[in-house]
């Protein structure tokens, strides 16, 4: 069960209370998203989750909404088969508006093995260089490198001229070389954090794990993939893995790219077409 810190006025006024004149972008926390444009909606990655799934995971953001309460979805996205990526009940109450689910092979077939959740006809199986439509946004499957997960994808969200990337917790990889030459991305989402120890039930003991980018590597893919603006996530979700994405700026200083970082707070929205966040709605005055 999930319990909403914000109740619903995140999801109801700000999601789908909107209506985007392009593309926009919700941060849901950890690597979630919400795409949409004013005729559809996306969610990538969403999890609602604390952490139940592994012993002394910790959350440290808010989560935004439950799932239950979202009328509007047109498609559940996920990068790879990791529980914070792929969290049945973070997305199934998704999947009840009629959505899709799409992800790679190796993700869905570790909820083939449920006996419970929403029909196998809902799963969409994706791999590299597919291409879908969905509403009014062109979705690029492409590839990915992370060596803790199987098989993992990235996405690239197109509407008209507006481009937004979704890379999920991948690496710097010859395949961002490649992205970055076929798209013109104004905004990309990549995962940084740092070393920290993590349980292991298994041993009843902890050890260090690099489950994330680092400022040298996160710079690195953003130049590969030439993004014209970075969005770092992850490095406020998992008590000990936490970063400060504050000092990227001044590390990026003598790179081509990002042309901007923008750093993002769970619930904040952004145009992919132009820089900056946009004010929540209960923040409008009468001069906006």
């Amino acid at each position: 069960m999930i319990t909403s810190t914000w109740s619903d006025w995140f999801v109801r006024e700000e999601i789908e209370g909107a209506d985007p004149s392009g593309m926009s972008v919700w941060f849901l926390g950890c690597n979630g998203f919400v795409v949409r444009t004013a005729e559809t909606t996306l969610y990538v990655d969403p999890y609602f989750g604390t952490g139940e799934h592994r012993r002394y995971a910790i959350r440290m953001c808010p989560v935004p909404m439950d799932p239950t309460d979202a009328t509007k979805c047109d498609a559940v996205l996920a990068t790879h088969e990791h529980t914070d990526h792929l969290h049945p009940p973070s997305f199934e109450p998704l999947l009840d508006t009629g959505a899709n689910l799409y992800g790679p092979p190796a993700a869905l077939d570790t909820l083939s093995e449920e006996s419970e959740g929403p029909p196998q006809t809902q799963y969409r199986r994706v791999v590299p260089d597919d291409k879908l439509t969905i509403g009014d946004i062109s979705v690029y499957v492409r590839g990915a490198t992370d060596p803790d997960s199987h098989q993992p994808v990235s996405y690239v969200f197109e509407h008209k001229d507006e481009v937004f990337f979704h890379g999920g917790d991948s690496r710097p990889t010859h395949t961002f070389d490649d992205i970055g030459r076929e798209f013109d991305i104004d905004l990309g989402a990549l995962a940084f954090g740092s070393i920290g120890h993590v349980y292991h039930a298994k041993t009843d003991s902890s050890k260090p794990e690099n489950w994330y980018m680092d400022e040298n590597a996160i710079i690195k893919a953003a130049n590969q993939l030439r993004l014209t603006r970075l969005f770092p996530t992850h490095w406020n979700m998992w008590k000990g893995l936490e970063a400060d994405p504050s000092g990227l700026t001044r590390h990026a200083t003598t790179f081509s790219y990002p042309k901007v970082v923008e750093i993002g707070s769970v619930g904040d929205r952004y145009n992919v077409d132009k820089p900056g966040k946009v004010p929540p709605m209960f923040a409008k005055t009468s001069d906006s």
